[in-house]
């Protein structure tokens, strides 16, 4: 079966045909709860684009068959006063919306005809025609205002392969480097770069397209996660804005200096928006009356944590200005007011993500949004704004939020139908006291039957980045409800190094793995262990990426064995061979500190003396689950295999899952199932004696 639509699983849920937990005999109740399979069944919403008239939304959805082992995305339209329809019903995935300026036609991108091309339909689902014909496909696409021109991104290649140096050798399998950067986060370089082409459009149709990126070994937008975001046209369809780090091999990878190109099209000339502004300059996007451009802007090269900026220029007279200069939170997601004299975005702030109206005259900072929840993007509709929101309770749907008040009313319901048939948890705030005398705000989530008078194991989550926030994130991995279903409490830390808490709090971690950030950890978990409903006795540390060096940390300091099992998916076990085998340079270059041979840097050796987990492994003795992607090339799953082998030689219990076809996530329904399922027997057999 393809995927289960609403209707159906509404039919199955009503006959309990189809499960939402297994029965626990102490407990009737229990099938009202979480499982791996249900958590795989959501419909998962996303690609939201807003019509021109501001009347109607467009959207994906995406469902995932476990038995398939894959996902299928069709497109809906919302009408905003009325309506929902499914407008695709195909076998293929439809993803990349984007509504034609005169609203007559939708946009999108789709494999149908053997490669990833640009499909046009009415906006009820008819008339579906194939626009581009592109020799080895494209990965986007956008109209111009005026619909002369749309752009395209195509992958270009420009780099020499082994068979293009020894034509004569076409069978060799292998690869020659003279730089790094030759893989990033979960591929090899395929000695092609994403560039941008601008061909003549007409309803159905597009003419000869032109690179205006010619001969340039750079991406635009930047890999690996750039997208559309990153690129716009201007008001009057003459130039193009879109983000680029040109540069390439060691440099590319020791910095974050990427920038606003401004190309003209009608003399082929490019401009450097932000010359001399030193880290990420991202996403710019027009003013509606044409005057003015914003984008996202980071001030410190190498730094990818730095605060987020929203800048804005004048493009009568060039002059630039920061718009949240004495701001001490950072902004991202950025669109303009439909009168050009303000703009909105998305802000962390104390572990939830808001909506916020910036203007551009007064200098003055909005919040529109309060609550407990993460909106995660925002358009500007024709009364309202609409927004997709998420909690630690509740998956992705579209609301239609007040623009002055900021009160939201649920647009979609995508989830409604298995959400109605289960059981959450209650999601708490509470401030704990830290070690150097400030608050830290804690998280904790009850198991949905939660009993005041029974003893529950807990567990300390901890969050990767370093600077991820933990905010009111819905995960489809690290889902605090799933763990809440299988009755342990969770913990789950803003510790020193997140977002949301002003600059200072989250500089604090870097160069500092193994310090004050540690200390907030315990903190938290002994704070909570002191409830009355808690085992102490019974306690579990849990994380990936940075949360997973946390593990690796806290089994070489578990004095008192005040952890009795640990979970480290992706962390980092051994530094200075973290440092040479990583992609991007730069992070591994602030956040440590720099290069282990480097003698006369007193930060490095700190941080390669005191906090390398690889040091402390005397002192392991607590079982530990290692989990690790084969094409996680930020932490090379090299790292697992040592701690894991490690933790085996030494004597202390320990299991290995490893994936040879994910990344730094786990991303296939089969593999998530799995995951889940390893995850909580390894719990349950070392934290429910």
């Amino acid at each position: 079966m393809r995927r289960i639509n609403y209707r159906m699983l509404c039919i199955l849920l009503a006959c309990g045909l189809f499960t939402l937990g297994p029965v626990k005999a102490q407990d009737e109740k229990a099938n009202d709860i979480m499982t791996p399979e249900i958590l795989w069944s959501f419909g998962r919403i996303g690609d939201m684009q807003v019509s021109p008239n501001g009347e109607h939304v467009a959207y994906g959805v995406s469902y995932y068959s476990v038995k398939e082992n894959k996902s299928s995305r069709d497109i809906y339209v919302k009408n905003l006063s009325g309506d929902v329809k499914q407008i695709t019903h195909t076998p293929e995935n439809e993803f990349g919306i984007q509504w034609r300026p005169d609203g007559k036609k939708i946009g999108y991108l789709s494999s149908k005809s053997g490669s990833l091309q640009m499909w046009e339909m009415d906006p009820n689902g008819s008339g579906n025609t194939q626009v581009t014909k592109i020799d080895g496909g494209i990965q986007g696409f956008k109209y111009s205002p005026d619909m002369k021109n749309i752009l395209f991104i195509k992958a270009v290649k420009l780099d020499a392969t082994v068979q293009d140096l020894y034509p004569d050798l076409p069978l060799a399998n292998a690869r020659l480097e003279t730089d790094i950067m030759y893989r990033h986060w979960d591929q090899w370089h395929d000695f092609t770069y994403n560039h941008i082409f601008v061909a003549p459009y007409t309803t159905g149709t597009i003419g000869a397209a032109k690179d205006i990126m010619p001969d340039q070994r750079y991406d635009a937008p930047l890999k690996p996660f750039g997208g559309l975001e990153e690129i716009n046209w201007n008001t009057t369809s003459d130039a193009i804005a879109y983000t680029s780090k040109k540069s390439v091999g060691k440099e590319y990878a020791m910095s974050t200096n990427s920038d606003i190109y401004l190309y003209n099209i009608n003399d082929k000339t490019t401009k450097n928006l932000t010359e001399g502004m030193m880290g990420y300059d991202k996403c710019p996007i027009f003013s509606p009356d044409g005057k003015y451009i914003a984008w996202s802007s980071m001030e410190r090269d190498g730094y990818e944590a730095d605060k987020n900026r929203l800048f804005i220029m004048n493009l009568k007279n060039g002059k630039k200005k920061d718009l949240t200069g004495l701001w001490d939170q950072s902004i991202h997601g950025l669109v303009w007011a439909s009168n050009s004299k303000s703009l909105y975005g998305i802000s962390d702030v104390q572990a939830t993500d808001e909506i916020y109206e910036v203007s551009i005259k007064r200098n003055n900072i909005r919040r529109v949004t309060n609550g407990v929840h993460n909106y995660q993007s925002v358009q500007v509709a024709k009364d309202a704004l609409i927004a997709q929101k998420v909690s630690m309770s509740s998956p992705a749907e579209l609301y239609r939020v007040d623009m002055e008040s900021g009160q939201d009313v649920a647009v979609t319901h995508v989830t409604k139908p298995v959400m109605d048939k289960i059981k959450m948890g209650k999601v708490e705030k509470r401030w704990v006291n830290t070690t150097d005398g400030k608050k830290e705000l804690v998280w904790v989530i009850y198991p949905p039957h939660f009993d005041p008078n029974k003893k529950y194991p807990a567990l300390l989550y901890c969050q990767g980045g370093p600077q991820g926030t933990v905010s009111q994130f819905w995960s489809y991995r690290w889902n605090f409800q799933m763990m809440a279903a299988n009755d342990y409490i969770v913990v789950a830390p803003n510790r020193r190094g997140l977002p949301g808490f002003g600059q200072e709090w989250c500089e604090e971690i870097s160069k500092d793995y193994g310090g004050q950030c540690m200390d907030d950890y315990i903190s938290a978990i002994d704070s909570i262990a002191k409830l009355p409903f808690v085992d102490e006795n019974n306690i579990g540390a849990v994380g990936a990426s940075f949360g997973g060096y946390s593990v690796y940390y806290l089994a070489g300091h578990n004095q008192n064995k005040r952890f009795n099992a640990f979970i480290s998916h992706c962390g980092i076990f051994n530094f200075d061979q973290m440092y040479s085998t990583t992609e991007e340079m730069f992070f591994v270059n602030w956040d440590i500190g720099g290069a282990y041979w480097d003698k006369n840097n007193a930060a490095a050796q700190k941080s390669y003396k005191d906090f390398s987990p690889h040091k402390f492994v005397d002192n392991w003795n607590t079982p530990i689950l290692v989990v690790h992607g084969a094409k996680d090339f930020r932490i090379p799953y090299t790292q697992g295999m040592g701690a894991f082998n490690t933790a085996i030689m030494k004597g202390v219990p320990a299991e290995f899952l490893y994936f040879p076809e994910e990344n730094h996530w786990v991303l296939r329904p089969q593999n998530g199932i799995l995951w889940q399922r390893v995850f909580f027997n390894f719990l349950d057999k070392n934290l429910k004696k």
